[in-house]
């Protein structure tokens, strides 16, 4: 059974996790307002269709974690011991392209020397979704 206290704070830890508003996240999961502010107090107990509204918004949110506390949050990275080889054929989501006049970035890149030589599992890894938080409170979520 959900203890509703320790839910809000765990509620909560998501909140802070991701740096987003109660108001934020209750549009990020198209429910009312006053169903987050119902939830962080502790009045009410969360339903199957919000669970599962932020396990999909939420990939780094276990479900055992969010509901009893056992787990980790963020989930801890699995590590991939097989490389997988990257098709030249693929198409990129982004690509960098050289231009012929340096002056025309905005911002110059910098790059640490000894953290560009390691090699990381990560840069093997896909885009899942990029969000964009905007100074008034609203963002946005692209998906490729």
């Amino acid at each position: 059974m959900v203890n509703s206290a320790d839910f809000a704070k765990r509620l909560g830890e998501i909140l802070d996790y991701y740096g987003i508003t109660a108001a934020a996240f209750s549009d990020m999961l198209e429910v009312n307002r006053s169903t987050i502010s119902h939830l962080l107090s502790g009045r009410n107990k969360p339903s199957l269709e919000f669970v599962l509204k932020v396990l999909n918004a939420f990939p780094e949110v276990e479900l055992y974690w969010l509901l009893n506390g056992q787990g980790h949050f963020p989930t801890l990275p699995k590590i991939n011991t097989e490389v997988q080889a990257k098709n030249s054929s693929e198409s990129k989501a982004f690509s960098t392209k050289e231009t012929e006049d340096s002056t025309q970035n905005e911002f110059p890149i910098l790059q640490n020397k000894s953290s560009a030589q390691k090699t990381d599992d990560t840069e093997f890894s896909s885009i899942e979704r990029i969000v964009v938080f905007y100074q008034n409170g609203k963002f946005k979520t692209y998906s490729p």
